[in-house]
């Protein structure tokens, strides 16, 4: 009977443990088919997300490559319309100058100032004698012609100035700071019309020139050669016979640009009424200095020490003995006269008009005066030639 109970619990026992089991696979199927439901869910999701990415990113290379067409072409319109400003802004400038300047008067007793022009006069009999009876002094800018546009943003261009009242129809172009190469041209028009110096005759010098203060007088160059840790030299060169016929070494110990907006020229020369003239500075000196040249000799006559400083001083050109400095600023702004200095003592700085440059926002790399012309010839630093027309009025003139 005993045996046959322990029989009877052992079956229920094992029949139990069975049982259990089973329910425990039961459920452990149940939790795998639902992972891989969530598993095989996921898969799709990432499949779509996947191509979803990748359409938006077709979309969005589409997109960029409209853009950077689109920008493209915007960049193009700009260029246009800023050529079209650039051009309507000269023709406006020039229009703006047809009107000339007024000239400011002073009241001054008749019988005062013929006392103090005895007296300068006097005075300046023994300093230097003129060679001119030349009384001429500006009184504005009266019109500006934009030309062309050649070579780099530095360089200078002038006429063949044959005497005080007459010039040689040659223009003579030096193309950048340093070279040995000046490009002849016939005639103003030859100029403007030729495409860049393929049609001009080109002189080749023995030696290179240096900076922006280069004059064509009398047919010679007169030109500055400067090597390193020397004086600079003026050279005097026959255009004719293509030969140099004088140098001399200016006097010139500390090689300081004479203008700090162009630290490219040491010693810009220069041509009026007068004959030939160096403007210059010294190391020592914060202020320009202008010397009177013998053009046959290259010998210097006189030398003044001026008020004129060099800061902010972009060019400078001389009329009737009257040196006029021009200034701007280290980011350009528009170009004027500000400082005169008169070698007679007949004009000065506070008697002096203030001279604006038409309202072109840049800076000169060079200004060179044709007293023949009263026009200025200027090169700019965008690289344009330009021509100013002077109105000129007499010293002492009330």
């Amino acid at each position: 009977m005993r045996a046959l109970l322990v029989v009877l619990v052992v079956a229920a026992l094992a029949c139990f443990s069975s049982a259990q089991h089973q329910a425990l696979i039961d459920y452990l199927e149940r939790r795998l088919l639902a992972i891989e439901d969530r598993i095989s869910l996921w898969h799709e999701q990432t499949t779509r997300y996947a191509s979803e990415l990748r359409e938006l990113k077709q979309q969005m290379v589409g997109q960029l490559e409209t853009l950077d067409k689109e920008k493209e072409t915007l960049r193009t319109h700009l260029d246009g319309v800023g050529t079209r400003v650039d051009r309507v802004e000269r023709e406006l400038d020039y229009l703006e100058t047809q009107n000339g300047g007024t000239t400011p008067c002073v009241d001054v007793d008749d019988k005062l100032m013929e006392q103090q022009v005895s007296l300068v006069t006097e005075k300046n009999k023994v300093k230097y004698a003129k060679l001119s009876d030349c009384r001429d002094m500006i009184s504005s800018i009266k019109a500006m012609k934009i030309l062309k546009r050649l070579g780099g943003a530095k360089g200078s261009w002038t006429k063949d100035i044959e005497s005080s009242r007459s010039s040689s129809g040659k223009v003579f172009v030096f193309n950048g700071t340093d070279g040995d190469a000046i490009y002849e041209f016939s005639s103003v028009q030859h100029f403007t019309s030729s495409p860049g110096t393929a049609q001009a005759k080109v002189q080749r010098l023995p030696s290179a020139w240096r900076g922006t203060g280069h004059v064509v007088y009398q047919h010679h160059a007169y030109y500055v050669k400067q090597e390193e840790a020397t004086p600079p030299m003026v050279v005097r060169y026959d255009l004719k016979n293509s030969s140099v016929v004088d140098t001399v070494v200016f006097p010139l110990q500390d090689q300081v640009a004479v203008y700090s907006l162009n630290p490219e020229t040491l010693v810009d020369l220069a041509v009026d009424e007068e004959g030939l003239w160096a403007i210059y500075a010294t190391q020592n000196e914060r202020h320009i200095s202008l010397a009177k040249m013998d053009a046959s000799t290259l010998d210097m006559e006189q030398t003044w020490d001026t008020a004129c400083p060099r800061d902010n001083a972009e060019a400078a050109f001389v009329i009737c003995g009257t040196l006029y400095v021009v200034y701007n600023t280290a980011q350009p702004g528009r170009s004027r006269v500000q400082c005169v200095f008169d070698v007679s003592g007949l004009v000065s700085t506070d008697e002096a008009p203030l001279v604006y440059f038409p309202k072109r926002y840049g800076s000169h790399a060079s200004i060179k005066y044709n007293p023949g012309e009263q026009l200025l010839y200027a090169w700019d630093h965008d690289g344009y030639q330009i021509l100013y027309k002077l109105l000129i009025k007499h010293k002492l003139e009330v």
